[in-house]
């Protein structure tokens, strides 16, 4: 009986003397939690995970002082343990080689083990850059320029030339952003800049996982989700060019209900002359629901309004005299769009999961473009014009299933997709006036109808991908995808019409393959390799827009790849390498013709190699340094225009480099103080396909300060500080040669206002 008492008395004292404590885990940065952090006393003994929610609990040994909290991706924490409940915040590493990307393969993975060449843009970056358009945040990334066209229009190079054609996929959380077959290289103009809680470039084809389009690159923006306290802001922003944009975003999770509503609305007012004017409208509502510690529901509402003039390029006269008066005081493009999705996630085991996404999409982009006028011979006092809109609705649905294999580390992903988007596409012949300084002043609209069509698409597909572990530092990656495309097509006009193309049905499928490795040289360095097949059908406007439909070949790549992550000086170092050739088989392109008009044609085969670089580097915690580059050739294999061969030809718009750096400085004698230095520079090209004619690129610098006390911050940015005269693309052709001009010198000045409820 004295054992028994004893035994009995050792495990009450033992039970008793334990400390039982609670708490979150979140993001510094996005106040978003972080599930599975590992909080554990020092050495270890005792520990658990976070939650989906971010929240933990856990038992300590009495006279616990002490708790260290780690996550892929985070700074490791060590914080005091002063009550029984704790927040506890993670602030992101500048770099990591296991940082957690979802672009990959559409599930959470760590960077070291995706075979790709992916780059993330973080939120502290977001928050610091204060961007007014996308271009200044995707341009960080090694190998990628989006190119400014003007108020937040835009067209995109990432390993090939600066075109506009359907070789890039823009998704939101891993959906695309419009549906594939109608591209419009302005897409971006869809996206709320101020819900974007990270963004994820991969590089290269990802056709495997994602269908079609995506070729050159894959940017998937990663909205903001609930925080785990109540955030509210507002912020409002002025520029020295009529720029004023205000942002407001309110944020909280209580029980298990989550909700995050924001947006901004932008506007812009310049002279008359320059015809650059602008506004926009942007509201998120996003709201998760925690039905239980296996599942839960997702859904978010997104609506843009935005309206734009239609400035055009200039001449070489004006450009280079920095005269940027536009020739044009009535084009215009407007978008209205709206999105709804719904995302159910359930998690049968630690080894098991499945996703099931519904959407709807609402689109339309009316437009009065520049681009569509031709002047009329004989009378240079008038000219020809359209109005024109392209609409189109979705019913869409994804459903993916993951399952891991104890045998070799394994894992098999498989999914469906079906996408019911129903199109049209009408545009109206206007009579445009032009005066004797060349200027198109006004125009007058007509009942005559140049296009009235209307298309319904159908994108189905079916994909799987299998990953193992032959060695335990090797993974391999095999992955294939079917897509089909079927296209219904109704003309309403007569065959004399100016589109008068017979109604008709096309369908395009393709089955899509790739292969990845991925080895582990330690924990610092590895290294991988990929073969990646691409494909694009030909889009909605490039077989319809017509008096016939047009042969038109979907166009093939075949990509290979090898690169690797390297860190060095115990990690404060650390840089990627990628080395790619793609090789392009009839690509579908735009050329430029003698009257100014663009047409679809296929080229032969093409061929892109080049080598990207990535290094970060940060000697002391308040300097940080990163460098972003690419060297590329892009080349005609095979092509010839107008009977004319250019094979052997490098391809039109395409620059030799891209670079862009930066040097950060976050002194601790100043809190919340940061000043940093970006240097944009990109390399000479030819701008016509016969490479008669050369521009020979640019170098801007942009300087950024800010400083943040207590729920304040202000910030004030100089945006091409040296006041550079640059364009961000050039085209020559018959008709002449265009510039498109870049941003002058331009200040740009804020404040914000964040109420803090979070506390260690």
């Amino acid at each position: 009986y004295i054992s028994i008492f004893i035994a009995i008395f050792c495990f009450n004292h033992n039970l008793y003397s334990q400390d039982f404590i609670s708490g979150i885990v979140y993001d510094d940065d996005s106040n978003e939690p972080i599930e599975n952090a590992l909080i554990s006393n020092l050495d270890e003994s005792v520990f658990t995970y976070s939650n989906s929610m971010g929240k933990f609990e856990l038992n300590l040994p009495e006279k616990t002082d002490s708790l260290v909290i780690s996550s892929p991706g985070f700074k490791t924490k060590k914080v005091l343990v002063k009550s029984s409940v704790l927040n506890i915040s993670l602030i992101k590493s500048n770099y990591s080689v296991d940082e957690i990307i979802v672009s990959s393969n559409r599930e959470t993975q760590p960077r070291n083990e995706a075979p790709i060449s992916i780059q993330t843009i973080s939120k502290s970056t977001i928050n610091d850059t204060k961007a007014t358009r996308l271009d200044m945040l995707l341009n960080k990334a090694s190998g990628v320029f989006m190119v400014d066209l003007g108020n937040e229009q835009h067209t995109m190079s990432i390993r090939q030339p600066i075109n506009y054609n359907s070789v890039y996929l823009y998704l939101e959380d891993g959906i695309p952003i419009r549906t594939i077959g109608d591209f419009n290289h302005n897409a971006l103009i869809e996206i709320n800049q101020s819900s974007i809680n990270k963004i994820e470039i991969i590089k290269g084809p990802a056709s495997s996982l994602y269908g079609s389009e995506a070729i050159g690159g894959v940017v998937n923006f990663i909205s903001q989700s609930p925080t785990v306290s109540f955030l509210p802001k507002i912020q409002a922003e002025i520029g020295s060019k009529g720029y004023k944009r205000t942002d407001v975003m309110i944020s909280n999770t209580i029980n298990n209900f989550g909700y995050y509503i924001g947006g901004y609305y932008a506007n812009q007012s310049e002279a008359q002359n320059l015809h650059n004017n602008f506004y926009k409208g942007a509201l998120t509502f996003k709201s998760d629901f925690y039905l239980n510690n296996k599942s839960k529901l997702s859904a978010s509402f997104d609506y843009i309004n935005y309206n734009t003039d239609q400035k055009g390029g200039l001449d070489s006269v004006n450009f280079f005299s920095k005269n940027y008066t536009s020739n044009y005081r009535f084009t215009y493009r407007k978008v209205n769009t709206f999105r709804f999705k719904s995302l159910l996630t359930h998690q049968w085991s630690n080894a098991e999961n499945s996703s099931l996404t519904l959407l709807y999409r609402n689109s339309a982009i009316g437009q009065n473009p520049f681009y569509r006028i031709s002047n009329v011979q004989n009378n240079p006092l008038k000219a020809n014009g359209q109005i024109n809109e392209d609409a189109f609705q979705s019913f869409a649905g994804v459903f993916q299933h993951s399952k891991k294999f104890n045998f070799l580390n394994s894992k098999l992903i498989f999914g469906a997709s079906l996408d019911f988007s129903p199109a049209t596409y009408y545009a109206k012949y206007i009579s445009i006036d032009r005066n004797a300084e060349k200027i198109y002043y006004a125009y007058t609209e007509t009942d005559s109808l140049l296009t009235d069509y209307k298309v319904d698409l159908i994108n189905s597909a079916l994909y799987t991908q299998f990953e193992f572990n032959p060695l335990s530092k090797l993974k391999l990656i095999v992955a294939i995808r079917y897509d089909r495309m079927d296209y219904d097509f109704v003309n309403f006009l007569p065959p004399s019409a100016f589109t008068g193309a017979p109604s008709t049905t096309n369908n395009f499928n393709h089955l899509t393959p790739k292969v990845g490795l991925t080895y582990t040289l330690n924990e610092l360095n590895g290294l991988y390799a990929n073969y990646s097949v691409g494909f694009t059908p030909p889009n909605i406007t490039d077989l319809y827009t017509g008096v016939k439909v047009p042969f038109l070949k979907p166009s093939t790549y075949n990509n290979y790849e090898l690169g690797g992550w390297f860190g060095f000086l115990k990690g404060r170092g650390y840089i990627e390498l990628a080395f790619y050739r793609l090789d392009g088989f009839n690509e579908i392109v735009s050329v430029r013709q003698g009257d100014g008009t663009y047409e679809k044609q296929n080229v032969g085969e093409t061929r892109h190699i080049g080598i990207e670089t990535n290094l970060n580097y940060s000697p002391v915690d308040e300097l940080y340094f990163r460098a972003g580059a690419t060297i590329a050739h892009h080349e005609y294999i095979s092509y010839s225009i107008n009977g004319v061969d250019l094979s052997g030809k490098d391809m039109s718009q395409a620059p030799s480099y891209i670079l862009n750096s930066e040097i950060s400085f976050k002194p601790k004698f100043i809190n919340g103080f940061r000043i940093s230095l970006e240097w944009q520079s990109l390399g000479k090209y030819f701008t016509d396909p016969q490479n008669t004619a050369v521009y020979d690129g640019f170098n801007i610098f942009n300087l950024r300060t800010g400083y943040k006390v207590y729920d304040f911050e202000v910030w004030a940015n100089c945006l091409n500080v040296g006041d550079a005269n640059y364009a961000t693309t050039v085209e020559k052709s018959a008709f002449g040669t265009s510039f498109r001009p870049g941003q002058l010198r331009t200040f740009n000045v804020g404040i914000n206002y964040t109420l803090n409820s979070k506390n260690d």
